[in-house]
């Protein structure tokens, strides 16, 4: 699993469907607005929607 709270830009790219540009957005949306509580914000980043959502609920994960 990939901590969305932890990962790199490297280990976000791991995911289906998540470039260099989306691993970015992750990063700065977490900078920006703290750690994800549950694995479902992440749809609040930008180019994230449900569809992606889908691919990724199953690989990822909001550990401390």
């Amino acid at each position: 699993l990939v901590n969305i709270n932890s990962a790199t830009v490297d280990e976000l790219m791991t995911l289906p469907n998540i470039g260099p540009k989306k691993a970015a957005a992750i990063i700065q949306f977490r900078e920006e607005n703290g750690s994800f509580a549950v694995i479902e914000d992440i749809m609040a980043v930008s180019g994230i929607g449900e569809k992606t959502f889908e691919n990724l609920t199953d690989l990822i994960t909001v550990s401390p």
